[in-house]
């Protein structure tokens, strides 16, 4: 061996040792915090003396001709503009198929149609902290006697809505009639984040995450449940991570498909390349996942994290345009639901969109945000989340200390190794490489994912 690659050699593993012992001594600083509960309010002007109205009143979804008949004017003044030659999806939504989706949106799709697919489960609303709170809540349609059903808040995210957990519920309500097992059953309790769809928008600033899973907490207990099991990708792992920090004691167990874990030293162990994989605790299927490391780490974000930087900036200019212009709207979100799902879909002149998703499905989920006018609402809480800076909260530099489950979609945005789960969540007891699958797993894979999360509750009731 040369002189020159022996002492390569010995500065890696050098490198690797120090590295090494650096994790190891963050791994070992593991202190139980919690975050403090607090109190606000979120309505418009001073907060009233009298209490607040805690009652739960019934909500239904609502349409009109007059809202189709503007819909439909608005769609048939589109100017666009012409794709580039060959550009399939690498430049965005490629307005040539677009044509193709306004086409049906106008001509086909039947909004008051899924106005009741939409009311199939029951709504409602509820005033938490100074807004009016939308969600659905879905019992079993019916128990094997004896038996209660386990409560499970599901968080969305954006661009989706509670929308997205449609097809996932009848396999966690009602599993016997859909193929799964009937030891688990739930009942399903979806809320939509302020200023998404439904739930009123805040009138002050700062409305962020922890915000959030304080009023779903206490929407929790407004509903009777002491304890609960949580699940959430997006934004709604991280609500749903804040919610352990904030009540651990009232959440049995937390369930995510996404997780931001930048707060530690194991992302700077990928350099060091394959050769060291097993010293940090790399799988095969992680260097699959997480190699050739330019594309799947550097590249790739860049690519698809441009919406963050105008939203956690601005986020009410870009939200005058799509707010305005249903069309616009739709290629905004819709673009998500393309390269989010396979960043291989980029490759396709329709993005893929209709390889995974209904055109019902997509438009309907467009439908939420433009009959409820909340896309510039719902932009705002990436401001809330990452406008003092990228990652300056408390929570994202403490631990999560209840049972914890993680589902690795394998192509979610960025691969997730457990070793970095384990880190941010040292009760992780589940952690599972997902066979197929993207951002949005509920709404893309209900099945698989509702399985997960009964392996994940059927594992931590044995303990």
């Amino acid at each position: 061996m040369a002189p020159m690659s022996t002492g390569v050699m010995w500065l890696e593993i050098l490198l690797a040792s120090v590295l090494g012992f650096v994790i190891y001594w963050f791994v070992s600083r593991d202190k139980e915090e919690t975050l403090p509960l607090e109190d606000g309010w979120w309505g418009p002007g001073a907060r009233p003396t009298a209490g607040e109205d805690e009652s739960i009143r019934p909500f239904k979804v609502e349409t009109s001709d007059e809202e189709i008949i503007d819909l439909h004017r608005r769609i048939e003044k589109v100017r666009l503009t012409s794709p580039l030659e060959d550009s399939r999806f690498h430049y965005g939504f490629n307005s040539n198929y677009l044509k193709k989706i306004l086409s049906y949106w106008r001509n086909e799709f039947n909004w008051k149609k899924q106005v009741e697919v939409l009311n199939r489960y029951p709504h409602f609303k509820t005033k938490i902290e100074g807004l009016d709170v939308h969600f659905i809540h879905v019992k079993p349609p019916q128990l094997p006697p004896g038996r209660t059903p386990k409560p499970l808040l599901m968080v969305h995210g954006w661009p989706g809505s509670f929308f997205e957990f449609y097809n996932i519920i009848p396999f966690l309500t009602d599993p016997k009639n859909h193929g799964l097992s009937d030891e688990h059953i739930f009942e399903v309790i979806c809320p939509s984040i302020p200023g998404y769809g439904y739930s009123e928008a805040s009138s002050k600033k700062g409305l962020n995450s922890v915000v959030t899973a304080r009023i779903f907490y206490k929407l929790m207990l407004r509903l009777g449940f002491q304890e609960f099991y949580v699940q959430g990708g997006d934004w709604g792992s991280l609500i749903c991570t804040n919610m352990a920090q904030l009540v651990p004691s009232h959440v049995k167990g937390l369930h995510v498909n996404m997780a931001l874990i930048l707060r530690n030293f194991y992302p700077l162990t990928l350099f060091l390349g394959r050769p060291f994989r097993g010293l940090f605790g790399y799988t095969e299927r992680d260097m699959e996942l997480l190699y050739p490391l330019k594309e799947k780490m550097f590249y790739s974000i860049m690519r698809e994290s441009g919406y963050m930087h105008i939203q956690s900036t601005k986020p009410d200019t870009v939200g005058c345009a799509l707010n305005d212009s249903p069309v616009g709207l739709a290629a905004y979100i819709l673009e998500k639901f393309s390269t989010w799902t396979n960043a291989e879909f980029r490759d396709l002149e329709d993005g893929g969109l209709e390889r995974k998703f209904s055109l019902d499905d997509l438009l309907t989920n467009v439908m939420i945000y433009w009959t409820t006018g909340t896309i510039t609402s719902s932009q705002r809480f990436y401001k809330e989340n990452m406008g003092q800076g990228f990652m300056a909260e408390k929570h994202y530099r403490m631990k999560v200390h209840v049972p914890t489950a993680f589902a690795a979609f394998p192509c979610e945005l960025l691969h997730t190794p457990e070793k970095w789960v384990k880190f941010k969540y040292p009760k992780l007891i589940s952690y599972s490489y997902m066979a197929r699958g993207g951002h949005f797993a509920a709404f893309e894979e209900p099945e698989m994912l509702a399985r997960d999360i009964c392996k994940f509750v059927g594992l931590l009731e044995r303990q």
